[in-house]
């Protein structure tokens, strides 16, 4: 298996497929990246050289990924905590934050008992 940005990506799927494999990499961000490295989408990790997987490997160290754009969705939702903002309460309580109805269909992110009590 090949280790792009500290993630193991797949060897058997094709290039656009396994660098999704790593957080903060979507479709758009993985075909730029291939593009600007010169390679195919279509091709299979196991076929790529080494010299082109540097070449990615590179090339992602400009985005945010992995445990860097973790901490950073962290402290951005601790922050909404800490100034008592709308949605930051949500995030307290576990609630939907995004207008979801919450009578019947947050059965999953909706702990009763962790609901309503004061944090």
């Amino acid at each position: 298996m090949a280790r792009v940005a500290g993630v193991d990506i797949p060897d058997n799927k094709r290039a656009i497929i396994s660098l999704t494999y790593i957080f903060g990499v979507g479709k758009s961000t993985a075909a730029e990246v291939l593009k600007k490295a010169g390679v195919s989408e279509d091709v299979k990790v196991k076929e790529l050289e080494e010299a082109k997987l540097d070449e990615i490997r590179n090339l992602l160290e400009e985005y945010q990924t992995e445990g860097e754009l973790r901490t950073k969705v962290r402290m951005d939702i601790k922050r909404l905590m800490d100034i008592g903002s709308y949605r930051g309460e949500r995030h307290k309580r576990r609630l939907p934050l995004r207008g979801q109805k919450t009578k019947t269909n947050a059965k999953t992110s909706k702990n009763v008992k962790d609901c309503f009590k004061k944090l």
